[in-house]
């Protein structure tokens, strides 16, 4: 999509949810995962799209899929991108290039339930969980650049759900 076209999609979307707040909440669509056996799982998307994730040999995985954990910081970089793009065609701002990479460390006795020395449980989450992000933009100063990045972290999503993470319930149905 064009960024004028784009900057008009938000513009026309933004007027409707001005008039009709309510319209602006809905339901997501839901992330499906279906066991596959060993520690292989299929993700689909109700719109047909699938994504198989594995585990690294060393976790009894094949290592030939993307892992869950990975899935995450995709998700996490896709939407911070797709964030600064659409405040960058808001604001009439023609970016040339746009990189973002989210990197974290992980500690896999988390995940298999190990404890330090003292008793405590491992973290199963992402460690030192970061965002870098690349931007140019021709004619446009660094400070506009770095407070367009910094409006998209307030606003985006994904960096929302991480950075101010929610109560997550948890349904159990057994068949």
């Amino acid at each position: 999509m064009a960024r004028e076209t784009l900057a008009d999609a938000l513009a026309r979307a933004a007027a409707v949810l001005q008039k009709r707040p309510g319209a602006g909440l809905h339901d997501d669509a839901p992330g499906l995962a279906r066991w596959r056996g060993g520690v292989g799982v299929e993700t689909a998307h109700p719109n047909g799209a699938q994504v198989l994730t594995d585990m690294p040999r060393e976790l009894g995985g094949t290592g030939e899929q993307v892992t869950p954990g990975w899935m995450v910081r995709a998700g996490l970089a896709a939407c911070t991108a797709t964030t600064i793009a659409m405040i960058a065609a808001q604001d009439g701002l023609v970016l040339e290039s746009l990189e973002v990479r989210a990197d974290s460390r992980t500690d896999s006795r988390g995940l298999l339930g190990l404890a330090e020395v003292d008793g405590a449980l491992v973290y199963p989450g992402p460690l030192d969980l970061a965002i870098t992000v690349r931007i140019t933009a021709p004619d446009i100063p660094p400070e506009r650049l770095r407070a367009l990045v910094e409006t998209a972290q307030r606003r985006a999503p994904m960096s929302a759900a991480l950075r101010d993470a929610q109560a997550l319930p948890v349904r159990i149905v057994v068949d």
